[in-house]
């Protein structure tokens, strides 16, 4: 294959939105999902956790103490999206008693994916300091990456939020960046190969007792089944606890909805309570 046409197929294996029936209408549902929340939700809108414009996250609280923390950090190719379309998905965790925190973050070109890695381990860290108990860590498709990303042995976490990390569910995550610098994203994302190698939590020892989640539609691109049951393969000869989950009839687009109920399976896994 030419590299125009090796270039193609890459920025194929990385479409989502081509292959999901009704996409825009799917994508358009966060933003609303989101804002009906947010109107009913106890919350602190806008903290800051960082200098920058968006180094900012949203705190809900349940009633009552928390049990922990739980953090969703979004995706969109560390391109796109901040917290405001994703609030709903902290309903599951809250209504089972826990705190949910939800950042946004820089993105590229502004930032290197290393420099978000940064920002959203100081987010995880400032809200830890307003949140006792265990931190669950959610993520989903770049959010996914940052999340197993956290879990990593030289994660940007302080060393007693690390400690209280108890694990990470990584829904669609991306976990090895090298072969996005095929693709025609990587004019904006701008890895080299040191950076693309540094950041790719399958060449990153898992910090001591690291739990991860790596949680895939069945019905997924083939690019992200792949790298979910690559982690899956790979963390555990370095001793990390890694379960591997191709959730069927989910996509892309809806592999996250179960976040948002209280009940539902994906919930039960995240939090640790019966399956």
């Amino acid at each position: 294959m030419d590299e125009a046409g090796d270039q193609a197929a890459w920025d194929d294996a990385f479409a989502n939105a081509k292959y999901i029936p009704a996409a825009e209408a799917v994508a358009a549902g966060w933003t609303r999902d989101a804002a009906a929340f947010r109107a009913i939700a106890k919350g602190e809108i806008d903290v800051a956790y960082g200098d920058l414009p968006r180094e900012r996250y949203d705190l809900f609280w349940p009633e009552g103490a928390p049990a922990g923390l739980f953090v969703f950090v979004h995706g969109g190719y560390w391109m796109s999206f901040d917290k405001s379309s994703w609030s709903h998905l902290a309903a599951g965790a809250l209504a089972r008693g826990w705190a949910a925190a939800v950042p946004s973050y820089p993105l590229c070109p502004e930032a290197r994916i290393a420099e978000i890695t940064q920002a959203v381990g100081r987010a995880v860290t400032a809200a830890a300091r307003r949140v006792e108990g265990p931190i669950v860590l959610a993520g989903h498709s770049a959010g996914g990456h940052l999340a197993a990303r956290l879990l990593c042995l030289n994660a940007p976490l302080s060393a007693p939020t690390q400690s209280r990390v108890r694990r990470a569910v990584a829904l669609s995550g991306l976990f090895d960046l090298r072969p996005l610098r095929r693709t025609t994203m990587n004019a904006t994302l701008r890895l080299d190969e040191a950076e693309a190698l540094a950041e790719s939590p399958v060449a990153c020892m898992p910090a001591a007792g690291a739990e991860l989640i790596a949680w895939v539609g069945a019905d997924e691109r083939p690019e992200f089944r792949r790298q979910s049951r690559q982690i899956a393969e790979i963390w555990p000869q370095h001793g990390a606890r890694v379960g591997l989950v191709e959730d069927p009839g989910r996509h892309h687009f809806n592999v996250i909805a179960g976040l948002a109920d209280p009940a539902s399976l994906l919930v039960n896994r995240a939090l640790g309570g019966p399956a």
